[in-house]
């Protein structure tokens, strides 16, 4: 299983999906390039292979095993939108897919990391390679998920300021156009505010 898993992530790296992707950003298609889309099939081929190369069979394999299920499920449902818009009534199940994904990074960890508390003879710098990566895609998932399929939350809405508009007046000389002044214009006693005493 490991090995398929390993063969389907090395296919990613063929020059017709490579190209694939370069006509997304071309088209200006950046939502089918997301973040999780870049690492993924930028750090998976190079880690299946290490995993394959150093530490093949055993307790590599189970990650290989749950990650194939998942693509065949994830697989059909692609399958499925690409038959065309009268299909659409049996994709509802979308977001329960995305979940099945993180459900299968939480297993990865827990087996991952049983490691460290129990002697085994596998490498630690696997463990912590593939329980680091578990954590990794769990939260760039969950992070998908949340963008995809919860709702925005609304805030509240702060009161708009008022303003005051002044109408155009003609003002005389040494006036301002808010009405008040230093108290002089031309010799008479214009508008002014009421200046109290200090103290009061």
């Amino acid at each position: 299983m490991v090995v398929v898993s390993c063969l389907d992530d090395i296919l990613e790296l063929l020059p017709n999906r490579i190209m694939l992707r370069f006509f997304f950003v071309l088209r200006k298609k950046f939502d089918h390039v997301s973040t999780l889309h870049v690492i993924h099939h930028g750090v998976m081929p190079m880690s299946v292979w290490f995993g394959v190369k150093f530490t093949p069979g055993g307790h590599s394999t189970f990650f290989g095993l749950l990650n194939t299920f998942v693509h065949i499920i994830m697989y059909t449902y692609y399958m499925l939108a690409a038959m065309g818009p009268h299909m659409r009534r049996y994709l509802w199940w979308k977001k329960y897919l995305t979940t099945l994904q993180m459900v299968q990074f939480v297993g990865i960890m827990v087996h991952a990391f049983q490691l460290l508390f129990i002697e085994c003879d596998y490498p630690r710098a696997f463990v912590w390679w593939i329980g680091m990566h578990a954590v990794m895609f769990f939260f760039l998932f969950k992070d998908f998920y949340n963008q995809s399929y919860s709702k925005p939350k609304v805030r509240a809405r702060s009161p708009q300021p008022e303003t005051t508009e002044i109408k155009d007046i003609t003002y005389k000389n040494g006036s301002l156009k808010n009405g008040f002044t230093n108290g002089h214009t031309n010799g008479t006693f214009a508008r002014s505010r009421t200046v109290l005493p200090a103290g009061n």
